[in-house]
């Protein structure tokens, strides 16, 4: 049995994740910035799957000590920890980067970019000192160096997720532990459209039933990939070019419809 740590799991793809790897046998270890957070998605869970397998714990992934706690607690709970994934993240809502609060922009690098280099820095830690170990970055818009006007703060720290993945992997090479990256792509979430400017709702709800996956969807596949792989350097990839292609093809001859 596998031990997977998922940082950000309360709501979401984490929580979908969280669902997806223990409908495949393995431990989970949920967590959320709030104590309520954690106990509703550990009552969700442990009424659907085997509380033995399943640990929550509250921890704010830019404060470095609570990530530390966070592994510490999996270890102590499983024994060890196979996998971590570093899912928690902020969006904010699209307007220009001079309009940006600073507390929104403060937010949004610490909890995507901040706590991926903490999660980064533990589990590999960890990792190395147990002698075996997965971690995964999770990517999104900006990793690939494309720009959109109003999600600068956002796609400024995928940019620099995709940096943290490759020198991590640069850095552990020879060493007994993987590091990769999953691209999830668009995702139907509370946050989709509540993030787009009031009028442009109906293209961005076009576009959305176009390229978007429900979570339930996309989950399964994420976890599958994880569990089987073998060598370092892999980037799980949802939404490829090939695809959105496809679905942008098709669009008028089959109407896709996952937002209602």
């Amino acid at each position: 049995m596998r031990t997977v740590v998922i940082t950000g799991s309360t709501r979401g793809l984490g929580f979908a994740l969280a669902e997806a790897f223990l409908q495949r046998d393995c431990a989970v270890v949920i967590c959320g910035r709030t104590d309520s957070a954690v106990h509703a998605a550990l009552s969700t869970l442990t009424g659907r799957y085997n509380p033995d397998r399943i640990l929550g714990q509250p921890c704010d992934v830019g404060d470095f000590a609570q990530v530390q706690a966070l592994w510490d607690a999996a270890a102590a709970h499983f024994g060890s920890v196979d996998i971590w994934i570093n899912n928690a993240g902020l969006g904010g809502k699209m307007k220009p980067f001079w309009e940006v609060e600073p507390e929104i922009i403060d937010a949004i690098v610490t909890t995507n970019l901040i706590g991926s280099m903490f999660g980064s820095r533990v589990a590999l830690a960890g990792m190395l000192a147990q002698g075996s170990g997965a971690l995964y970055n999770m990517e999104g818009f900006g990793s690939d160096g494309a720009t959109r006007p109003g999600l600068s703060p956002y796609a400024t720290t995928k940019s620099a997720i995709r940096y943290l993945t490759d020198a991590l992997l640069a850095e552990t090479k020879g060493k007994p532990v993987l590091v990769g990256a999953i691209s999830p792509g668009m995702m139907v979430t509370d946050l989709l459209l509540a993030n787009v400017a009031p009028g442009e709702q109906k293209s961005a709800r076009r576009v959305f039933n176009i390229l978007a996956d429900k979570v339930e969807t996309v989950a399964p596949w994420i976890a599958d990939n994880v569990l089987e792989t073998t060598t370092t350097g892999a980037r799980i990839v949802w939404l490829t070019k090939a695809k959105i292609y496809k679905r942008f093809a098709s669009a008028p001859f089959q109407r896709r419809n996952v937002l209602d």
